[in-house]
């Protein structure tokens, strides 16, 4: 059901089975149905024709380590399950298994072991296995970390007094196993970043270990995450209320009630929707604090349209993340899909022979036996 301010606004304009609205202190119109027949005079069964005109992926930033894109057409549960997907069940390798040789430091085995885990790795996932018992040159990456602290002779009162003072990600050394060594010739496997400190040492003290990093998803540890965030917002929606302008003496203060460039004022006053920018506005609500602009404006969320946030930890390019995150949604169907047909052809089993714990009818003695 729209609210009841939304009477004002254009019929064409306000759709409250598509937009969420945001008052004061609270939201309306938080859900809505598709099942065909719910409003009468409606037709809302579902269509594959319609979805595929309604569906709409466009990316509108990306760079080195991040992309934002918007998803239009889905349902909450479907733009969920993506990020969910992304966050938890996209495979990446990362060092699980630690061999500790010699460990002088002050950092427990065990506490340096789970940060070396934490270590993203550049490697693509997609040229391994997962581990199955034995480790293979095709489901492990083996890494060597010796590092020993020494004293500099002679060194300046000012500068540095020793060598190998810090452990870094980038002293990992990549050991090759079998074919690795000419499969990664042009991009050996290394540490993402390379400046993560591991731990400090004085001189004497000495970090020697064999690492054996292997396939995994996220859900199973936090490790094998593929992306540093992956979030999505509902786009917003700003509704002008043409019988009710914004006063133009007031039009420079409404404009600040909303994030910069979303409101254009004209020379003369008046304001008006920048839809450039309206990705910007982050529905403060600061303008419905204003008794002046009351029944102005309405703000609104777009319910089908999602504005997506990824980060990438570094194994996946950012706009890769989200195809990868689609193959393993159609193996979820793919799965499904075969289980629900192995289930059929056995209820179709069961239908056409005797069922389960029928008589077999009787033998040769005459006797029954039970099948």
């Amino acid at each position: 059901m729209a609210s009841s301010s939304s009477s004002h606004l254009p019929a064409s304009v306000f759709n409250p089975r598509r937009h969420v609205g945001v008052h004061a202190e609270r939201v309306s119109d938080v859900a809505s149905t598709e099942f065909p027949g719910h409003y009468p005079g409606e037709d809302h069964s579902w269509s594959l024709a319609k979805f595929k005109e309604n569906l709409k992926v466009s990316v509108k930033r990306l760079s080195q380590r991040s992309v934002e894109f918007d998803l239009v057409g889905v349902d909450a549960s479907i733009a969920n399950a993506f990020r969910r997907i992304m966050l938890s069940e996209v495979p990446t390798l990362a060092i699980e298994d630690v061999f500790v040789f010699n460990n002088t430091s002050v950092i427990h085995d065990e506490v340096l072991s789970h940060r070396l885990g934490l270590i993203p790795i550049n490697v693509d996932p997609r040229l391994f296995e997962f581990r199955q018992d034995i480790p293979l040159d095709r489901n492990t990456l083996v890494f060597r970390l010796n590092v020993t602290c020494e004293r500099i002779k002679k060194a300046s009162k000012d500068g540095p007094q020793y060598i190998n003072e810090y452990v870094r990600s980038g002293d990992l050394e990549w050991v090759p196993q079998g074919e690795q060594e000419s499969v990664f010739a042009s991009n050996p496997p290394a540490a993402t970043n390379k400046d993560i400190v591991l731990a400090k040492l004085r001189p004497g003290q000495t970090i020697e270990m064999e690492l054996h990093a292997i396939k995994g998803v996220g859900k199973e540890h936090a490790k094998w995450s593929p992306v540093a965030t992956a979030s999505y917002r509902l786009h917003p929606l700003i509704l002008l209320n043409p019988s009710k302008p914004v006063p133009p003496h007031l039009a420079q203060k409404f404009a600040s009630c909303f994030s910069p460039g979303v409101v254009k004022v004209s020379p003369d006053g008046q304001v008006s929707i920048d839809e450039r920018h309206l990705r910007k506005e982050t529905m403060s609500r600061e303008v419905l604090r204003h008794k002046e602009f009351e029944g102005c404006v309405e703000l609104k969320r777009i319910r089908d349209w999602f504005i997506f946030s990824v980060e990438s930890e570094g194994p996946y390019t950012p706009e890769s993340l989200f195809p990868e995150s689609i193959k393993v949604m159609r193996g979820k169907i793919a799965s499904i899909r075969e289980a629900a047909e192995a289930l059929l052809a056995d209820s179709q089993d069961l239908g056409s022979g005797s069922a389960p714990g029928a008589s077999a009818g009787p033998d040769a003695d005459g006797d029954v036996e039970m099948a």
